[in-house]
């Protein structure tokens, strides 16, 4: 038993380590040269550490601008998402009507569907109301997600059905029982939901790519395409705005990490 113990802690060890891997080699190479980014072989302690690329950077783009607009678009489709997503879920999980399942089950499969299939149509519908090049575009296009539908039914059918039926008999509504009752017995799935979206929204790329023209509208994702020239790219730029674009989602998994784990966990999705 304490072999087999072993053995999987060291197996975990060499994974943990495979995974930070491109993480330290991020930021190894914020702190090089362009020159000294690919070199052979792999220094992974520059020579000389050149910390002002973390100040030259806000002066050859408007980090700030990009860092806000990823924010603002972060939070406002995030409490979109968790706000249809457990609503949406709570009629799928405790209010009985005919053909319940079958529209539940027809939601779901919609996530097998690629989004290149209907990246052509969205974009035509965002072009005729006129919304193109604007960040209500991307709000619009995210605010649902039968993922979030899907992770907080699974939460919420882990609820007695009895809180609820006693509910209805203390006069309470279907939209007192969600709000109520159901919500405040659900913040480590709707924590989960919270981080997944977040993290899946700031990372987006190519949803500004195709909806956002106007540099005032950039995410950091986009702004970091700058440094990307037509026959070259500067690469200790690209990794350092890499660094500070990722210190806010670490931050917010550190925050959230005990919400995250158990909302996965008795969610059913392993």
């Amino acid at each position: 038993m304490n072999v087999r113990r072993g053995v999987a802690y060291g197996l975990l060890v060499v994974l943990s380590i495979a995974v930070l891997v491109p993480f330290a080699w991020m930021v190894s190479s914020s702190l090089k040269l362009d020159n000294e980014v690919f070199s052979v072989p792999v220094r992974w302690i520059p020579a000389e550490f050149h910390w002002d690329n973390f100040t030259k950077i806000w002066a050859r783009i408007p980090l700030l601008t990009y860092l806000r607009n990823s924010v603002f678009l972060s939070l406002s489709i995030t409490a979109l998402q968790v706000l249809t997503g457990s609503f949406a879920a709570y009629g799928f999980a405790k209010v009985r009507f005919p053909g319940r399942d079958a529209l539940f089950l027809a939601y779901i499969a919609t996530i097998a569907v690629p989004w290149q299939a209907y990246m052509v149509p969205q974009y035509i519908i965002m072009q005729k109301a006129g919304l193109v090049n604007t960040h209500l575009s991307l709000i619009l296009l995210q605010a649902f997600s039968a993922f979030g539908v899907f992770l907080m039914r699974q939460y919420y059918l882990t609820i007695p059905d009895e809180l609820s039926e006693a509910a209805r008999l203390d006069g309470l509504s279907e939209y007192g029982i969600w709000a109520r009752i159901i919500l405040p017995l659900s913040k480590p799935a709707l924590a989960s939901l919270a981080l997944l979206t977040f993290v899946n929204t700031w990372n987006d790329y190519m949803g500004p790519f195709i909806y956002l023209t106007d540099n005032k509208l950039w995410t950091i994702q986009l702004g970091l395409r700058s440094f990307v020239g037509l026959y070259d790219a500067e690469f200790a730029m690209i990794m350092t705005g890499s660094v500070l674009s990722v210190l806010p989602i670490l931050v917010i998994f550190l925050l959230g990490q005990k919400y995250f784990v158990r909302g996965i966990a008795t969610s059913g999705l392993k």
